[in-house]
């Protein structure tokens, strides 16, 4: 027979506890020749188990490639589309700069008591502390930072309020005593020290600038 060479080999191969797909891709024929030739042959448990850790590790590379992939194409996505947007969205004007403000405390903007602005992001932060000072024209002696964070990064509290003082361009001596929350959280995170929590900037005093930016935004809403 024009196989029996690679029949034989398969076969002491599959002895040795290789796998189908090892054996047809070192001998070069289908997966299906080697299933026909090595039928009968059976494998020990301790064989078995080697192949299932092969599987199993073989699985979790080809998951790793593919986070990979998705990763890459998710950041050249991101830089696409940063570069269009920076093409569609010239430096903002100051009625624009109004109203994306506006829109933005709309969605994250407290409506109670005083002015006070909800995130995590700190590019949205940094748009509405733009806000404040260009178009409310706020003192930076009227802002207040609050933080809230869970527990299990109180040794990191130096570094969040520094993070975010940075971002803020708020000297940290006008942040107040972070909230912690004591949800136990169980996961474990590969971001851990990238986490810095939710700022609250609050402004004092404002409670007529409260009502100013609520009629704005009741105005907004019938405008069309």
């Amino acid at each position: 027979m024009a196989k029996s060479k690679e029949k034989f080999l398969a076969r002491d191969l599959r002895k040795n506890g290789l796998s189908m797909k090892e054996i047809a891709e070192r001998l070069k024929v289908s997966k299906g020749s080697v299933s026909l030739w090595c039928f009968d042959i059976k494998l020990t448990k301790k064989q078995i188990q080697i192949l299932h850790d092969k599987m199993v590790r073989g699985s979790y590379k080809g998951r790793a490639i593919g986070a990979k992939i998705q990763k890459d194409r998710k950041r050249r996505n991101i830089e696409t589309f940063l570069l269009q947007g920076k093409r569609d969205i010239p430096e903002l004007k100051k009625g624009e700069l109004f109203i994306g403000g506006l829109g933005l405390y709309w969605g994250e903007g407290s409506k109670k008591s005083a002015v006070r602005f909800y995130n995590s992001d700190p590019g949205a932060v940094t748009f509405m502390m733009r806000w404040f000072r260009e178009i409310l024209k706020i003192e930076e002696s009227r802002f207040y930072m609050y933080i809230n964070i869970n527990n299990i990064h109180k040794k990191r509290l130096q570094a969040v309020i520094d993070y975010w003082s940075k971002i803020t361009r708020i000297n940290a001596k006008q942040f107040r005593k972070p909230s912690l929350i004591k949800t136990k959280n169980k996961k474990v995170y590969d971001n851990f020290s990238e986490h810095y929590g939710t700022l609250c900037i609050r402004i004092a005093k404002s409670s007529s600038l409260l009502y100013q930016i609520l009629g704005w935004i009741e105005a907004m809403k019938g405008a069309g």
